[in-house]
């Protein structure tokens, strides 16, 4: 029986062993795509406590903001929610948190958890709900007296070269702009640039967003779909000076409706006077901004990276009492792929085609995204089509490996961008070790059957290139 957590964790082979060991495992991290806050890398927060950084929860302006993977967990346990996003009992909280980790076998926080406290804390016993306080304390004695602890310490330790942090367009970009002239970072922190509010004309909120984005851009309003465009473009020249080289659009599907911006304007006058506006009558105007946009990134050499299937805030109930983005997203399974065609061949005609990498939140979608991004790769860069690393839901060994097959199946695996984070924990550096380790078994798996040769420099440019040199060839880090 093989020890829980070992230096060989996930690794059934010897070739697996050697790939992860001798060409994966000490490569820098690039994080191309995480939710993490460029203010407390400037400021090198200290957390309070390990609560503060494992959990997460509300702040002192009443959001909720942390790990809602691990909320989600604990609410499957029957926890009650002042212990999941609440903060007066930080103990109780993490030893209710113990005894559900104890049960959660087969789903990949328990992993991600157990690698969590592993690497950062030295803690290799499982968590339990018996041990649970012994590594409460242990954790924030660390926390409270390590050089090492602070946020730039947790990036440090894991290795970390870039970091590309989730930005709003309408954002002045000044922790940035700070962080950019501290000369005692030593780890490339650049904006990627969100702009779904601007976008998602049929959501709540827009008429005031798009208030916002006219005062950013110096306009005291934005009167039809091109003062829109026309901002969002000043934007994104405004992000590219900054370093910017991802964006991304988180979509519950992707539209494509091509429609004159005489239609457009009508839709989003009807938006301005707070009329309801369809989801079907918002595709032209989605359409048109986003058409537009990647003819810009294209020509800023920006990369688009499209997100879409998630059904986002469905439980009506608590998005009411605690908001979004806390753990109530499901799987969408919306039938978009000839959009997402369409969409790639429109900017295609005119060789307007950005550097595109695509996310469905439902893996039924992997062969068809496979198929998608092979009719549209041309030699600007390897694989400038990419199929995105297993997301969210999907980030387990099971998830992983179904899309690293199925990517290579249908196209070339050995061009893979690899991991990102995607998360709001500074913890969650370890998910790349964990990737890292399901590919090179993966790879080592198939070499061992026989199923490919085992050939020594083309391993480790595979290897080597998933796990960090083709994210750095394809972003130009």
């Amino acid at each position: 029986m093989k020890r829980f957590l070992d230096d060989d964790f996930i690794l059934q082979t010897e070739t697996a062993k050697h790939l992860f060991h001798d060409y994966s495992e000490k490569l820098p991290i690039i994080d191309y795509h995480c939710h993490i806050s460029p203010r407390e890398i400037y400021e090198d927060k200290r957390f309070e406590s390990l609560g503060d950084v494992w959990f997460g929860g509300k702040q002192d302006d009443g959001t909720i903001f942390g790990d809602h993977y691990k909320w989600r967990l604990m609410r499957s346990n029957g926890i009650p929610e002042e212990l999941v996003t609440g903060r007066k009992d930080e103990l109780l909280r993490f030893k209710k948190f113990a005894d559900t980790h104890s049960l959660s076998i087969g789903n990949p926080m328990y992993h991600w958890c157990s690698l969590e406290l592993k690497k950062y804390f030295g803690i290799d016993e499982p968590l339990t709900a018996s041990n649970a306080e012994k590594i409460w304390d242990k954790c924030n004695d660390m926390l409270k007296n390590s050089e090492d602890m602070t946020v730039r310490g947790l990036i440090r330790q894991s290795n970390v070269s870039y970091v590309g942090t989730t930005d709003d367009p309408i954002d002045d970009l000044k922790w940035h702009e700070k962080i950019a002239a501290d000369k005692s970072i030593d780890f490339m922190v650049r904006p990627s640039f969100r702009p779904d509010k601007a976008v998602n004309i049929h959501k709540d909120g827009f008429r005031e967003y798009i208030a916002e984005l006219a005062k950013a851009v110096g306009k005291e309003t934005l009167t039809g779909t091109q003062d829109v465009i026309d901002a969002l473009i000043k934007r994104v020249s405004y992000f590219a000076e900054h370093g910017c080289v991802a964006s991304d659009h988180g979509l519950d599907y992707v539209p494509f409706r091509i429609t004159s911006y005489d239609e457009c304007d009508k839709v989003f006058k009807r938006a301005m006077n707070g009329e309801k506006i369809s989801a079907k009558e918002a595709e032209g105007y989605q359409t048109a901004v986003l058409l537009a946009l990647g003819r810009e990134y294209h020509r800023q050499g920006i990369a688009m990276e499209i997100h879409y299937s998630c059904m986002r805030n469905k439980n009506e109930r608590m998005f009411g009492l605690i908001g979004p983005d806390t753990g109530y997203d499901m799987i969408g399974n919306n039938s978009c792929g000839e959009n997402l065609a369409d969409f790639l061949s429109e900017l295609d005609k005119t060789d307007e085609l950005p550097k595109t990498i695509i996310f469905s939140l439902n893996p039924y979608d992997n062969q068809q995204i496979g198929t998608i991004i092979g009719g549209f790769q041309s030699p600007e860069v390897a694989g400038k089509i990419q199929h995105g690393p297993a997301w969210w839901f999907n980030d387990s060994k099971q998830g992983m490996e179904e899309q690293m097959k199925s990517l290579a199946s249908l196209g070339i695996l050995g061009n893979f961008i690899g991991m990102l984070t995607d998360s709001r924990s500074f913890l969650s550096y370890t998910r790349h070790d964990y990737f890292r380790r399901i590919m090179c078994n993966l790879i080592g798996g198939w070499v061992e059957n026989g199923e490919y040769p085992n050939d020594e420099e083309a391993l480790k440019r595979i290897v080597s290139g998933i796990s960090y040199y083709n994210a750095k060839r394809y972003f130009g880090i």
